[in-house]
Order: C-alpha cells, then sequence, then structure tokens
C-alpha cells in the first residue's frame, strides 16, 4: 500500500518538474498569452456589468403620475425652482403685497379667488400692524394644471413695535383666468390628485431647501430676541379679537332695534298658521355658508333632495339651518317644504333646543387659542375630525395655524375664520 502511494507521489513529482522546466525555458512566450487572456477576461467582465446597469436604468420608472379628474395623466415633474421666472408673477405679488400694507381690500380681493368677509377684515386689521416690506423673493414651480404655478414668496415684514424686519416663507397657488391674466387661488376647492401633485412639489430638494432658508432665518432672531415669539402671538391674538369685535358690529346692525315689536295675527287681521315648516330639502345645488351673506365663508355644498333642520326663515331670502350640529345657512329660494309641525308642538320643543345648541356655539367659539402649529404639508381644513367633514379651506406647506389642542384621535382643533376647524395631526408641527 504504501510503495504504491510512493510511486504516484513519485510521478506527480517528475511531471512537475517537467512542466516547470518547460515553462521556464519558453516563459518570454508563455507568460504574455497569460496577461493577454487575463485582460481579456476583464474586459469581458465589465461589458456585461456596464450592460446590466444599463438595463436597469432603462426600467427605472418615469416620474411619478397621478391622474386628473378626468383620468389624463398628471405628472410630478423633477424641475429646478426658477426666481423671477414667470412673465407677471412678480407684478401679482408686489400689488399684492403693498394692497396688503396698505389695508387695500378692494384691490386684494381682485388679485385673489376667493376672499370672504372675515379674510377681507383680517386683512384690514392686519394692515394696521404692518410698516413695509422689502423687495420680495418670489420662486415658482409648475403646478398641476396648465397655466398654474406654486409660487413660494419670501418676505421680510417690518411691523410696529417691533425694531427688525422679521422672514417669513408663504406658499401660494397660482392660477390663469380666461383673460390670461393670473390671480392667487385660495377658494380651497383643489381635487385630491393637485393636493397630491402640490404634496410631491413640497418634498423635492429645492423647495425644502429654500424653505428651510426661512426657517432657519426666523429661528435665529427666537434664540436672538426669546420674546419674538410672544410679540407674534399676542398680535395675532389682538388681530383675531378685533376681527370677531368687527364681525359681532356687523351682524348686530343687522339685528331689529331693540322696542321694535312685531305685529301679531291679531292686529294684522290674519289666523295664526295651524303647522310650520320644521324641515326643508334642497331644491338645486347650493352652498352652505355661515352667515346670511354671499361674502360669508362656505362650509360645504348641498346636492339636490339633501334635507335640514329648518332653524329660522330670514326675511332677507336666507335660511337658517342645522348643519352638522351648528347653525348655518341657505339661501331660501333654493329650499322646499319636507316637514312640518303644528305650531304649539314647536314652541314647546324648538325654543329650548335652539337655545342650548346656541349656548353650545357661543362656548366653541370662544375657545382659547393654546399657540400655533406649522403646516408640514399641504392639508384640507374641514369643519369636523372626519375625512368626510366638509372641506373649509386649504392649509400649505409653512402655513401657521392658531391651535386650540391637539386630540388623542389623530386630529388637531384649530380657530379658522374665527370658527373652529380641524386638521389632521400628521401634518402640522
Amino acid at each position: 500500500m504504501n510503495t504504491t502511494n510512493n510511486s504516484i507521489w513519485e510521478g506527480l513529482k517528475a511531471r512537475f518538474e517537467t512542466f516547470k522546466n518547460w515553462l521556464i525555458r519558453y516563459s518570454k512566450i508563455v507568460l504574455p498569452v497569460i496577461l493577454v487572456a487575463c485582460v481579456a477576461l476583464t474586459i469581458v467582465i465589465a461589458v456585461q456589468a456596464n450592460k446590466r446597469k444599463v438595463e436597469q436604468e432603462e426600467t427605472v420608472v418615469a416620474p411619478e403620475q397621478n391622474t386628473d379628474e378626468d383620468g389624463a395623466a398628471l405628472t410630478v415633474p423633477e424641475v429646478p425652482l426658477e426666481k423671477d421666472a414667470v412673465p407677471g408673477i412678480n407684478e401679482l405679488f408686489d400689488t399684492y403685497y403693498k394692497a396688503m400694507v396698505e389695508g387695500d381690500t378692494d384691490t386684494m380681493e381682485k388679485l385673489v379667488y376667493y376672499m370672504d368677509a372675515t379674510e377681507i377684515l383680517r386683512a384690514a386689521e392686519t394692515s394696521k400692524y404692518i410698516d413695509a416690506y422689502p423687495p420680495l423673493e418670489v420662486y415658482t414651480k409648475t403646478g398641476p394644471k396648465e397655466g398654474t404655478y406654486i409660487a413660494y414668496v419670501y418676505a421680510e415684514l417690518k411691523f410696529h413695535d417691533y425694531d427688525k424686519p422679521i422672514p417669513g416663507m408663504r406658499t401660494y397657488y397660482v392660477c390663469t383666468n380666461e383673460d390670461g391674466e393670473l390671480y392667487i387661488n385660495e377658494d380651497g376647492e383643489e381635487s385630491d390628485n393637485e393636493l397630491h401633485y402640490m404634496r410631491e412639489i413640497q418634498l423635492q430638494g429645492d423647495v425644502i431647501d429654500l424653505n428651510n432658508k426661512a426657517a432657519e432665518a426666523y429661528n435665529k432672531m427666537v434664540v436672538d430676541d426669546p420674546q419674538l415669539a410672544d410679540f407674534l402671538l399676542e398680535l395675532r391674538q389682538e388681530i383675531e379679537k378685533n376681527v370677531g369685535e368687527a364681525l359681532a358690529r356687523a351682524e348686530q346692525s343687522e339685528e331689529p332695534e331693540e322696542g321694535a315689536e312685531e305685529e301679531t295675527p291679531e292686529e294684522t287681521g290674519e289666523e295664526a298658521p295651524a303647522e310650520v315648516v320644521t324641515k326643508v330639502k334642497t331644491t338645486d345645488v347650493v352652498n352652505i355658508r355661515t352667515s346670511d351673506s354671499e361674502t360669508a365663508d362656505k362650509l360645504g355644498k348641498a346636492a339636490v333632495g339633501d334635507e335640514f333642520e329648518l332653524l329660522e326663515e330670514k326675511g332677507n331670502g336666507w335660511s337658517k339651518i342645522k348643519y352638522d350640529g351648528s347653525e348655518a345657512y341657505i339661501k331660501s329660494e333654493y329650499l322646499e317644504p319636507s316637514e312640518t309641525m303644528a305650531a304649539s308642538d314647536v314652541e314647546q320643543t324648538g325654543e329650548d333646543e335652539e337655545d342650548t345648541q346656541e349656548q353650545a356655539d357661543n362656548s366653541e367659539d370662544s375657545t382659547t387659542v393654546t399657540g400655533t402649529v406649522t403646516v408640514k404639508e399641504n392639508v384640507r381644513i374641514r369643519s369636523g375630525a372626519s375625512e368626510t367633514s366638509d372641506k373649509i379651506a386649504t392649509a400649505y406647506m409653512g402655513e401657521k395655524l392658531d391651535v386650540i389642542m391637539k386630540q388623542a384621535d389623530g386630529w388637531t382643533k384649530i380657530k379658522y375664520n374665527g370658527k373652529t376647524a380641524y386638521v389632521k395631526s400628521d401634518f402640522v408641527e
């Protein structure tokens, strides 16, 4: 056995010695051939790797797309921010900010669609506290529809009673009307696809950098002067207080003078109605508003056939209804009776319920603001803490909202246009 193994080993050793002698003898020929083979193999591996890389790049998903309401593709492009790039947009904001400083609400109403009565009062009140603003920095990206833009305006406003201009960045949705004129769209009626588009734009790197620029400048001022945040909070509270008082005065001016007595059925010679209308339904699509005015805030829209409890039919062409647990108004011409009740029964039940609801509404509207939150992403402002509640407006990234409280159900209760409203807590900080 050992003899056999030794013989095999000796044989292999002899062959190795023979190969080594041959390799030494012909090394000038063999080694270059081996080198060329290795280089060729390396080239083949590199080409295959590059080919796989190209194939992977060709299969990368195209820019994110969504669909608009008509089913057409809605592309979110990766294009850089442009400064002073859209003809007319700088003039639009120069005019708007000048009107804001001067309290020229007529001009602001022409540039913004749409401003309700509360916003007009707030603009007029805010102008009393602003001294001036320096030249604006206006950046834009293409909007979700043709002729629309997402605009970012960096401004440093100089307020009374504060010696330094305060930096801030605000996002605007700019559209083009039928005459080719630019306007600021704040109607809060953007579709979910438009909001998705704007949200994706806000998450692009250059937009984040731009917003960080304003945030860093503001935060530095707060660090250098800790009283700045208190100054701004007190300023907002004072403005809201003055706006609320102005609205109250406007409502009181519409009420009948004290001491005026209504004529009774006996005085007029008419018989008292045996029944009164307690519920009404809509005969057409119509806006539901916060008060009996076409400039009042929109709470939502009623479809044909929607039914509401009628609280009062006013003599000015409006009807007060119960909507989402509170009072609202609809033009009477778009309503028809759907349920009646004996007058005596209405007196027994209706008055107590209305008084209770009025007390609840007054308590809610007087809720104290506890601070502010900043919008992280575009978000709907709704009338209730539910995604099915009516849309009141849209809050854009960077906007500050007066907060009442953060709820455990994932919603944040805010004060918006003097009323209680709600936003999803995930979108504010």
